[in-house]
């Protein structure tokens, strides 16, 4: 049985296989990162909505995702 997190590493393999500059260099547009925040800031007030929850969950696991592609260019 697969592991959620060999799959999140299987994703992050096929990142890295893009230019290992390129991989390092990614960054969250400034309002992608400004609404990643403001829910976070949310969250710690715990005034955030289900769907907010939700959302953050998501931004939490892709970033997770993009920081494990970023270690594995940088070995690369």
């Amino acid at each position: 049985m697969t592991n959620v997190y060999n799959i999140y590493d299987q994703i992050a393999g096929i990142l890295a296989q893009v230019r290992p500059e390129q991989v390092i260099a990614m960054q969250a547009l400034p309002e992608t990162q400004q609404r990643f925040n403001e829910l976070v800031e949310k969250s710690k007030a715990e005034i955030i909505s289900h769907k907010e929850k939700d959302e953050l969950d998501h931004f939490i696991v892709l970033e997770r995702l993009f920081r494990l592609a970023k270690i594995r260019a940088d070995k690369g």
